[in-house]
């Protein structure tokens, strides 16, 4: 069975993340009681994110390919300083931030930029095969939000990953 290259996969990602979350992609029906959750698909893969919360929030996002799970990410984000940020203005930070990430057609860390008086900064280890990584907000010399994520490939119990064929 043929499968994709990790390259793919990468542009791929970067592609559902920019159309999904930070493009203000339509809604998928929840999956889960209270989720809210976005899904994009093109060609052969499929992107679903499914998050709780506003203010304080936590999400996975996982790939698949020809019906197979092959990829995903989970995070936890809240609001440090409320006095400092509101949910909906981290929000705008991140979607302008994550916005310029993209167009550099990449999705993880080592990036930073500002929107207005926040900066934005995101840095992490390793790369879309397993990587861990924290997003930070800081106005006024503070953090006032902070985002921990992880994933990587999926992979079966014989250790292949959903990429490769069975």
């Amino acid at each position: 069975m043929p499968h994709p290259p990790l390259d793919q996969l990468e542009a791929f990602i970067v592609e559902a993340k920019r159309r999904t979350y930070v493009g203000d992609g339509t809604p998928a029906a929840p999956l889960r009681p209270g989720s809210h959750d976005l899904e994009h698909s093109a060609g052969d893969f499929t992107y679903h994110d499914c998050y709780f919360g506003g203010t304080d929030f936590v999400g996975e996002e996982v790939v698949c390919w020809r019906g197979r799970p092959v990829w995903a990410e989970n995070y936890f984000g809240r609001v440090i300083e409320p006095d400092l940020i509101s949910a909906e203005r981290a929000g705008q930070v991140i979607k302008s931030s994550l916005t310029k990430m993209y167009e550099e057609d990449r999705f993880l860390g080592g990036f930073e930029a500002t929107d207005g008086d926040c900066a934005y900064h995101d840095t992490s280890t390793g790369d879309a095969t397993w990587f861990q990584g924290r997003e930070w907000i800081e106005r006024a010399g503070r953090t006032a939000y902070e985002l921990y994520y992880h994933g990587g490939l999926i992979r079966d119990q014989a250790g292949r990953a959903g990429l490769e064929a069975p």
